[in-house]
């Protein structure tokens, strides 16, 4: 799996999003390009925003049993997985505004490095590895990239 801790891979990864335009068809699945790209961004946000609530209890144990493995691990997802409701996107999203957060949010993560995030708790996992931070964030992007045909 590529390190979208490296700067080539998260530059390589971004140069793919440019490539998108507000008609970029899917290959596959029901969101269009903008809904896409803020779906992307959750996971991001999970990361940064403080205010969105983390689950607990009975849900989080399930989360770890049962999807922590699928999300962190070097495993591709497949086409037309289901998406848990923290990440559907319904509605219009702006096309530009969600492209430039997701860049920013990738250029983010790059500045802070590997070692930033190695042990770092998850919103949903518990603390991850860098592997797994990298593999969550790389192996998501690379997905909905592929998607788009980028």
């Amino acid at each position: 799996m590529k390190n979208i801790f490296n700067k080539k891979v998260s530059d390589e990864v971004i140069n793919r999003i440019n490539s998108l335009t507000a008609e970029t068809k899917p290959h596959w699945g029901k969101m269009n390009v903008a809904q896409m790209l803020a779906h992307c961004n959750v996971t991001y946000e999970m990361v940064y925003d403080e205010n969105i609530p983390k689950p607990t209890g009975f849900k989080k144990f399930l989360l770890k049993l049962f999807v922590k493995n699928i999300v962190v691990g070097d495993k591709p997802y497949k086409k037309n997985g289901r998406t848990a409701p923290e990440f559907l996107i319904t509605g219009d999203k702006n096309f530009e505004k969600e492209k430039v957060r997701l860049i920013d949010h990738i250029n983010k993560t790059q500045e802070l490095g590997a070692t930033y995030f190695d042990s770092r708790e998850s919103h949903s996992f518990g603390k991850l590895s860098d592997d797994e931070w990298n593999n969550m964030f790389y192996k998501h992007l690379d997905h909905h990239l592929t998607q788009f045909g980028v």
